[in-house]
């Protein structure tokens, strides 16, 4: 069983708090530009753990299948700064039978400021082939449950969803 959570309850919006760390920025004091994927990454790694008893090892090992980095898009709106507390918030904006996008966006700690919103499309694979394979309806319940409602992803253009999180965050809500 690849979930234990009860998909009932499932959040479709996981968040954490992540300090930045001195030896991943730059000489300018920010986060180095490439730290912001190992920062994204982790957080929706331990997210998924301990919000749907996720474990991407028991995917490997059951169902023999994973999900590779297809493409990314991302935009640097502000510079996250050394020791600076931040929020990471992670979410499935789309998903099909063989593909997932995550969209993450990384804010200041009063959750006031964009810095940076990450658009990660992943194809789901047999570990055994490399080729893509369809996910089985485990994941499909998963991806179900907790994808976000109400995004038109396939008429959504990335910029356009920068501005809808910018927007949400000055009013204090979810985008």
């Amino acid at each position: 069983m690849l979930f234990t959570g009860d998909l009932s309850k499932m959040p479709v919006e996981a968040e954490s708090r992540v300090i930045v760390r001195f030896q991943d920025c730059d000489p300018l004091m920010h986060l180095n530009n490439s730290k912001y994927f190992e920062y994204f990454f982790n957080a929706r790694e331990d997210q998924v753990s301990k919000l749907y008893g996720f474990s991407f090892e028991a995917m490997f090992r059951e169902l023999k299948t994973s999900w590779v980095v297809y493409q990314h898009q991302i935009a640097y709106v502000r510079p996250a700064l050394i020791s600076e507390w931040t929020r990471i918030t992670s979410r499935v904006i789309h998903y099909n039978e063989d593909t997932m996008v995550t969209e993450y966006f990384m804010t200041n700690d009063q959750r006031t400021e964009l810095k940076t919103m990450l658009w990660t499309t992943s194809k789901h694979i047999s570990i055994l082939t490399g080729k893509r394979v369809p996910h089985n309806q485990e994941v499909m319940d998963y991806l179900a449950a907790t994808c976000v409602p109400n995004i038109d992803f396939p008429n959504l253009q990335f910029n356009d969803r920068i501005h809808e999180i910018k927007y949400a965050l000055s009013q204090r809500t979810n985008a």
